[in-house]
């Protein structure tokens, strides 16, 4: 596997698998595909950009998995964390590694960021595979948060 940050001829591959983890987390709305396509790339390679992604691709180059992932400011004082939005891994590819390596380039990153103190994800309590999947890789849950959600009146969800 070759793990690399995303580059714009991934948008594509990148509007697909986002079809794929919808799927995944039940939804049956699916956003149309040229909308996607807009959105990766504007998300990915717009000025600035809002947010970041790491490919994971096999030995053909398909796209093996995905951790799309920005910074957030403030953290510990004035420090910023690097927040992990989604890490997945198509079937075919899990329980090989790919998620540790993902999670181990991510902190990589996080460590050669300047002021970045913590990376920080969530998952759903309903996941006991990625529950497990991050226990199994050292990391506690943390109680004492709640997440909030409303829709903007551009986009669902």
């Amino acid at each position: 596997m070759t793990i690399r940050p995303a580059e714009k001829r991934d948008v594509p591959a990148v509007a697909q698998l986002i079809e794929e983890i919808e799927q995944f987390y039940g939804s049956t709305d699916i956003q149309p595909l040229d909308e996607r396509l807009t959105q990766v790339e504007e998300a990915l390679f717009g000025t600035p950009p809002l947010a970041y992604a790491l490919i994971a691709e096999d030995h053909d180059g398909a796209l093996a998995g995905l951790a799309a992932y920005s910074f957030l400011w403030p953290a510990a004082g004035a420090t910023h964390s690097l927040y992990l939005k989604e890490l997945y891994v198509r079937d075919a590819h899990r329980r090989h590694g790919l998620g540790q390596q993902l999670m181990n380039e991510l902190r990589t990153i996080a460590a050669a960021h300047p002021g970045c103190s913590r990376i920080e994800w969530t998952t759903d309590t309903t996941n006991p595979a990625a529950r497990a999947f991050y226990k199994a890789l050292g990391f506690d849950e943390y109680d004492g948060k709640i997440l909030y959600r409303t829709a903007t009146g551009s986009a669902a969800g």
